[in-house]
């Protein structure tokens, strides 16, 4: 699994969200441009999980996509930092105390430490 979340993106409308699971993990909405407009999780204290928390976006953006994730907090926060580590800033519909205290990550490095490996074995 790679660090950004690249499912295909789907419409918010309440048929689909309603056939949601009700487990715990991360969504993303977009705009019509499908660029990321929020980062969101399902946690312990949600309401029917996934399907709940999206349920309280209909009609305010066109697509969504999730991921169905138990270490939903680590996960959130790791997609914030990758946002702001391709964007230079967070979804604009993320507040400042969502984002506040998180570190940064260099997604870009990361792609160019080249792997060594033993040879013959």
């Amino acid at each position: 699994m790679g660090v950004r979340l690249e499912k295909p993106w789907l419409t918010l409308d309440p048929e689909l969200v309603a056939k949601l699971p009700g487990q715990l993990g991360v969504f993303q909405l977009a705009n019509e441009n499908h660029e990321v407009v929020y980062i969101g999780f399902a946690g312990g204290r949600s309401l029917f999980g996934l399907k709940g928390e999206l349920a309280n976006w209909l009609g305010r953006w066109p697509f969504f996509r999730v991921e169905v994730n138990m270490a939903y907090r680590t996960r959130y926060r790791e997609l914030l930092m990758a946002h702001f580590s391709d964007h230079g800033c967070y979804p604009t519909e993320n507040t400042a105390e969502e984002t506040a205290g998180l570190g940064r990550l260099s997604l870009t490095a990361l792609t160019k430490i080249a792997v060594k490996t033993k040879v013959g074995s």
